[in-house]
C-alpha cells in the first residue's frame, strides 16, 4: 500500500490548481495529503475551499510583517509544524527567497501557465503571461511544472503539457485553455514526485520510466 506523501500548498489566488490536487486525492488518482492551504491574502478564495474539504486553511499575511525574511520564516514554522515533505506553490505571488528555498532543498515545486524558460521570470504571472504569447505569435502555449531554486521561474523542469495557440484568441480564452492542463500537469507531476521517480542531476529533472 502506497503511502500518501504530505504536502502543502500555497496560494495567493482562488487556488483552481489546489482543488485540481484535492480532486485528485478524492478521486485516488494521487497518493498525497495536504496537510495545509497557505495564504498571505486574507480573503483568498483557496482558504474556503481547504475549510469545505476539512482541510487546516492558513493566513501568513506578508503585510504583518517588516521583512521578507520574518514572513518566510512563519511559513516555514506553518508548514514544518504539518511535517509537509513537499510545497507546491499553486499561484503563490510572492517571490522567495534563499532562505525560504533552502529550507527546502529540491522540495518545492511550482507550475507555471507557459512553457519555461519562455515567458517566465518577474512580472510574467497570471493573464500578462498570455498576452505576451500571442503578442509575440506563438503558435503552442502551455504550462510547466518546476522545482523551485533561488530564481524566479527557474529550477529541473518536471513536466509540460502543450496547447494550441488558435487564430481569435484573447489572453482570456487561451489563459483558460491553458489552466485546463494546468489542472492535469499539477497531480501527475506531484505523482511522480512521490513515488521516487524523479531525481536531480547536473540541474535537470531526470523522471523514471513507471
Amino acid at each position: 500500500m502506497t503511502i500518501p506523501i504530505p504536502i502543502a500548498c500555497l496560494a495567493s489566488g482562488s487556488g483552481s490548481n489546489v482543488q485540481a490536487i484535492i480532486d485528485a486525492i478524492g478521486s485516488g488518482a494521487l497518493a498525497a495529503r495536504i496537510t495545509a492551504v497557505v495564504s498571505n491574502v486574507p480573503s483568498a478564495g483557496v482558504l474556503d475551499r481547504a475549510r469545505r474539504h476539512g482541510i487546516p486553511a492558513v493566513v501568513v499575511d506578508h503585510r504583518a510583517f517588516s521583512r521578507r525574511e520574518e514572513f518566510e520564516r512563519e511559513l516555514c514554522g506553518v508548514i514544518d509544524r504539518g511535517k509537509a515533505q513537499l510545497v507546491c506553490l499553486c499561484g503563490f505571488l510572492r517571490v522567495l527567497t534563499p532562505l525560504f528555498v533552502s529550507h527546502y532543498p529540491g522540495r518545492i515545486l511550482n507550475i507555471h501557465p507557459a512553457l519555461l524558460p519562455d515567458f517566465g521570470g518577474r512580472g510574467f504571472h497570471g493573464i500578462k503571461v498570455h498576452q505576451a504569447v500571442l503578442a509575440a505569435g506563438r503558435k503552442i502555449s502551455g504550462c510547466t511544472v518546476h522545482v523551485v531554486d533561488a530564481e524566479v521561474d527557474h529550477g529541473p523542469v518536471i513536466l509540460q503539457r502543450t496547447v494550441p495557440v488558435e487564430p481569435g484568441d484573447t489572453p482570456e480564452i487561451l489563459a483558460a485553455r491553458v489552466l485546463e492542463q494546468e489542472h492535469l500537469a499539477y497531480p501527475e507531476a506531484i505523482g511522480l514526485f512521490a513515488s521516487g521517480r524523479v531525481t536531480i542531476e547536473n540541474g535537470r529533472a531526470l523522471v523514471r520510466p513507471a
